[in-house]
């Protein structure tokens, strides 16, 4: 049963095809659904955020493309579209790429933490859904233990550079001092609440958080000393902004233009700075194009995170050793569940040629046989057919002169005292 796993990703397509390609909430629960039932496809995993869309699956023989087909299919994209930037890996290829990608070693921001997160999420919703088998959600359970070992046994996870924070630090470089800035955040998930963190470090002089839901809005405000908004409020508060930053799971922008150009005339011209981290984006790329406003997106943030990697190369090159080796062992146990089993087939036979030996000793009681001459019939013709096989085999062995099989005989059955051994 191959392992595959195709995908897209912030180094391989632009943002404009990763928004059209993700999957959100209860829509990625049904395109699990979906890829599991398709023909071929034995188990099932989609994983979606802002920089990636990956689909991992087992499958039968000869369907290694199914998943490939149905996402072409899904999102109505032809195959020269979608095949310019999709990428490909099977068996232990497959498996390194997923153990790269829990630890951080695939993401824009080199062992950023977050995404071991969203690929828990993923697995709970596959488990939730029943998408995966035994040996998936092995895969998943190794995933996990070799990302806490990593982070344990490595510098990976040293020196922040998560997307949250670069955002941050990228503006602090427009406004030398944020404590003279007000923060509007839009959005109230875990990189939002690291934004926030951050920020409250700097003591932005207002932040501001606004929220589909006005309850989360409150409860991430409250933590960090902000003030809660309704996102439906967003454009009377949006004036009030110096920096925006905003990263939701809406389908489409949630800042449009006509908002923007209003806040500008109502802030006099003042400038305003916005990174837009989400995917799909949340604040419309023509934005970028107006005067007085230094829009930044998610590719564009590439760069700062750049000069932030290089301290941790060093224990990338140390992650990616445990990865091998945790490859090999996952591998390893695959592979075993497909070779054949001896012991099973011997234990079956024995039991066989047992069960055909009782019934005649059952039937010799039956005809008034003597107990003593039954035992005797079971024990010697129980212990012939048994040792037959064997016996004949090891009389042609040594005939031969076959000692490797001499000696796995030796081994098997214990023949050879310890003192003989080597």
């Amino acid at each position: 049963m191959p392992f595959v796993t195709f995908g897209l990703n912030h180094l391989t397509a632009p943002v404009s095809l990763r928004e059209q390609v993700a999957f959100n909430g209860d829509a990625a629960r049904q395109a699990m659904l979906d890829l599991r039932h398709q023909s071929g496809v034995e188990e099932a995993l989609i994983l979606s955020t802002c920089n990636r869309t990956e689909l991992y699956c087992n499958v039968s023989e000869g369907a290694e493309s199914v998943p490939e087909l149905w996402l072409q299919r899904h999102h109505h994209l032809t195959a020269q579209r979608l095949g310019e930037f999709l990428y490909r890996h099977d068996e232990d290829n497959a498996v390194r790429h997923m153990f790269r990608v829990a630890t951080g070693l695939d993401s824009m921001v080199l062992g950023e933490p977050q995404i071991l997160g969203q690929v828990k999420d993923a697995y709970q919703m596959a488990r939730e859904v029943q998408t995966l088998g035994p040996s998936m959600d092995r895969l998943l359970q190794q995933t996990f233990a070799v990302a806490k070992r990593v982070r344990t046994d490595t510098q990976i996870g040293a020196h922040s550079v998560s997307v949250a924070f670069t955002a941050v630090r990228l503006a602090e470089q427009v406004f030398t001092d944020l404590e003279d800035a007000c923060v509007l955040l839009v959005g109230a998930g875990d990189t939002i609440e690291l934004a926030a963190r951050h920020l409250a470090g700097k003591k932005v002089k207002r932040l501001l958080v606004a929220n589909r839901t006005l309850e989360s809005a409150q409860e991430l405000a409250g933590r960090h000393g902000g003030f809660a908004v309704a996102l439906a409020d967003l454009s009377q508060h949006l004036a009030e902004a110096d920096i925006v930053i905003s990263s939701t799971a809406s389908r489409q922008p949630v800042i449009t233009r006509a908002m923007v150009e209003e806040a500008i005339v109502s802030r006099r011209r003042r400038p305003m700075f916005m990174v837009d981290i989400a995917v799909p984006r949340d604040i419309d790329p023509s934005i970028g194009e107006m005067r007085d406003v230094f829009l930044y997106g998610i590719d564009d943030l590439r760069k700062v995170i750049d000069d932030h990697q290089r301290s941790r190369e060093a224990a990338a090159t140390e992650a990616s050793a445990i990865i091998d080796l945790q490859v090999d062992r996952y591998m390893s146990w695959r592979r075993a569940l497909t070779l054949r089993n001896p012991a099973l087939e011997l234990r079956a036979s024995a039991e066989t040629q047992r069960d055909e030996v009782l019934a005649k000793a059952q039937s010799m009681l039956a005809r008034g046989k003597s107990p003593d001459e039954v035992l005797a019939f079971l024990a010697n013709t129980l212990t012939n057919k048994l040792l037959h096989a064997p016996s004949a085999n090891l009389r042609e062995a040594a005939l031969s002169g076959d000692l490797d099989l001499l000696n796995a005989a030796d081994r098997l059955y214990g023949l050879t005292p310890e003192h003989d051994r080597d």
